[in-house]
Parts: structure tokens; C-alpha cells; sequence
């Protein structure tokens, strides 16, 4: 049996954190890694002692018609970026990586093209993280350099959505 290579590994640590996510939509689990550690994980669910979707048996945001790339407000859920970072001692995560999987509740395949959605990008960027790595597929993921976001800032265009 052929090893693993290390950023898969992770990965599919992210992909098994990602089952604790409360979401009926998308579940999301991050790993944040640094020094060849993990630092912190996070899953994308309710903040603590209000009750999630999964248990309520409904979407507010389904409920209320609201598009995937809008209102973020509106979404009980934490996200998993986020979840992670405030689990982490700042000063460890300075210069770390976090790696993401997203997967559709509903048909269990990965999410296509998950990126950050704006607020976690502003998380991720104050936090001091590095890079994010993203699954595309079982094996292939993709870099992306937390810099490119600071120098393309996506919020002086009104881009939207993940």
C-alpha cells in the first residue's frame, strides 16, 4: 500500500471532522496545521448551546428563501474556518495552513470549488494563516495563499459567494 502523501492526510482528517457538522445542506471541517502539527479542528455547526438545524429539522435560511451567497447572517452555523481558529492560540496560528473539505449533506459528494466565504476570509487573514488547502477531489486539492486574498480584495468589487 502506497503512503499517503501529507496534505491528503489532513485532508482526510478535515473530511472526517466534517461529521460533526449540523448544517442539513453542506457540512465543512478544517484542520489547521502548523510545524507538522494540528493545531485545532472545526465543523460547521450552531454555536454552543443553541440548538442547529439538524436538530430543529429545518433551514432558516431555506425557510426564508435566501440564496447560498447571501445573508450569511441569517445561517445558525458557524463555520468550520472559524470554529477552528477561535479553538487555536494565536501565536500558533501564525504562519499555519488549514485545510478544508466541504461535502453536500444531502448526496455526500464533495463540495465543488469550496472556497472561504468572504467573512471567513477576513478570519483567516487577521488570524495570520498562511495558506488554505481545499479538496477538489479524493486526491487533488488545490493551494491557495491567504496574500491573494489581501492583495485581491474581493470586497472593493462587491464579489459574493464562496
Amino acid at each position: 500500500m502506497a503512503r499517503r502523501d501529507k496534505h491528503n492526510y489532513y485532508l482526510d482528517i478535515a473530511e472526517a471532522v466534517l461529521q460533526r457538522g449540523t448544517c442539513l445542506k453542506r457540512n465543512f471541517g478544517s484542520v489547521i496545521v502548523r510545524n507538522d502539527e494540528i493545531i485545532s479542528t472545526g465543523y460547521n455547526g450552531a454555536p454552543r448551546r443553541r440548538k442547529n438545524c439538524l436538530d430543529l429539522g429545518f433551514c432558516i435560511r431555506d425557510r426564508k428563501n435566501i440564496p447560498g451567497d447571501q445573508m450569511y447572517e441569517m445561517c445558525r452555523s458557524v463555520h468550520s474556518e472559524v470554529n477552528a481558529i477561535i479553538s487555536a492560540p494565536r501565536h500558533e496560528l501564525i504562519g499555519s495552513t488549514l485545510y478544508l473539505v466541504g461535502k453536500d449533506r444531502r448526496t455526500g459528494e464533495l463540495v465543488k470549488e469550496t472556497i472561504s466565504c468572504p467573512m471567513c476570509k477576513k478570519i483567516i487573514i487577521n488570524a495570520g494563516i498562511e495558506q488554505v488547502i481545499v479538496r477538489d477531489t479524493r486526491d487533488e486539492y488545490r493551494y491557495i495563499h491567504v496574500q491573494d486574498w489581501i492583495d485581491n480584495d474581493e470586497t472593493l468589487n462587491g464579489t459574493m459567494g464562496y
